[in-house]
């Protein structure tokens, strides 16, 4: 498997944010997007994914399934955590995965199995609302893990996680990858994981 973007241009708001840039990701690869505040990243993964349109250039992804687009093989994690405050972790994990598509293909042994990998069994009942910051991301990183898509587009992944958040995260990440997923992330820190660097925009 193999995403493509070819002379890419993005335009916000009457501004170009970048144009002609290549972005390259196989399978059993991370490319870590690094840049300056403003630069693009956000705007890049959301045009792979299908949430803004593309101003200029060609995305393709080869190996995937010819029935469906890359946005509906594609896991966006963004910035915000979209959470039902009001629901349980489990609620919250179900709802997600009957959205995506994933219920009928998954059980919910599966979601049990995601929940217990990010450390949050143990509050599967409890509200969303009464989660801390580090464990709402959890419960978004959960997502990835109950519905499986190939592509993993990740906007600052590790951003509110405490260390061990983060060592698990990342062996979430390299499972995701020895299974020949592909993962693009947007960041400032280390993922922890070996990854080719993409970087957009000058010197920050």
């Amino acid at each position: 498997m193999k995403l493509s973007g070819q002379d890419l241009r993005c335009v916000r708001g009457g501004r170009e944010v970048f144009s002609g840039l290549d972005v390259t990701a196989e399978a059993g690869r991370a490319v870590a997007i690094t840049g300056p505040n403003g630069a693009g990243k956000t705007s890049l993964l959301r045009l792979l994914a299908g949430l803004l349109a593309m101003a200029g250039g060609s995305i393709s992804l080869e190996g995937g399934d010819p029935e469906l687009t890359l946005p509906e093989q594609a896991h966006y994690l963004g910035h915000r955590d979209a959470l039902k405050p009001a629901l349980s972790v489990n609620e919250n994990l179900s709802f997600w995965r009957e959205f995506l598509g994933g219920a009928a293909r998954s059980s919910e042994a599966d979601a049990a199995q995601a929940l217990a990998a990010v450390g949050l069994d143990h509050v599967a009942h409890l509200p969303a609302a009464y989660l801390s910051a580090g464990q709402r991301r959890r419960l978004s990183i959960a997502r990835l893990l109950a519905v499986k898509r190939p592509v993993w587009l990740l906007d600052e992944p590790t951003s509110a996680l405490d260390a061990a958040g983060q060592s698990a995260f990342a062996a979430i990440m390299s499972a995701h990858l020895a299974d020949g997923g592909i993962i693009l992330a947007a960041t400032h820190t280390p993922l922890g994981i070996a990854a080719q660097e993409l970087r957009i925009g000058g010197t920050a």
